[in-house]
């Protein structure tokens, strides 16, 4: 009888150590469905704003007189314009370049050696001063003019300028446009007539970080 009854007690700590094992695989298994989490925000959010690429030139005027026409032209004759053209942007440009086109063309603008040449100064400070009357104005600088293009035929595209100040935002630089009939041109450019548009480019500056 007592070896009937150890077996017994044999077997329920065998079933008893089974239940324990299993007991902790569960409580594993439940923990592997939750988490901690945590977020951060800066105190303020980041604002990003592009900038502006503007050039602008006056309405006709004194500071605009690209407007006045010029006829009764014979060799030898020049053409002076007063202009301002300013960066009224929010940035600074890499370059200006200018490109002149003829909407109606004539020898005046075909012709390279004997059309129309083109030169453009600027001046300083108040910029230049104005005598004459319309259409036959004059200018002089009084602190000194600086070329921005030198002698060349008058139609082009993206014609490199110099030392301009519009390239800087909020810079104006005052122009004077010199068109020159050469004096070598003979008869065959009598009655010509040519319409020719100016037109300023700029080119962003290069990339930066912010």
């Amino acid at each position: 009888m007592a070896r009937h009854t150890h077996g017994r007690v044999s077997r329920g700590k065998v079933l008893l150590t089974l239940a324990v094992v299993a007991a902790g695989a569960t409580a594993v298994g439940a923990g592997t469905y939750s988490s901690f989490t945590a977020t951060a925000t800066p105190a303020s959010p980041l604002t990003v704003s592009s900038g502006t690429e503007s050039l602008s030139i006056p309405a006709a005027g004194a500071a605009n007189r690209m407007t006045v026409n010029a006829s009764g032209l014979v060799p030898g004759d020049t053409i002076q314009r007063a202009v301002d053209l300013t960066n009224n942007g929010t940035e600074d440009l890499a370059s200006i370049t200018l490109t002149t086109n003829a909407s109606t063309s004539s020898l005046l603008d075909t012709n390279t050696t004997y059309g129309l040449q083109l030169v453009i100064d600027k001046c300083g400070g108040a910029g230049w001063t104005e005598a004459g009357s319309s259409p036959a104005f004059t200018y002089t600088c009084s602190g000194g003019s600086t070329p921005v293009l030198t002698t060349r035929a008058v139609i082009g595209s993206a014609i490199s300028l110099s030392s301009l100040s519009s390239l800087t935002h909020g810079a104006t630089d005052h122009l004077r446009v010199l068109l020159t009939f050469p004096s070598g041109a003979d008869d065959t450019y009598q009655n010509k007539t040519s319409i020719i548009s100016f037109t300023f480019n700029g080119t962003q500056r290069a990339n930066s970080a912010h």
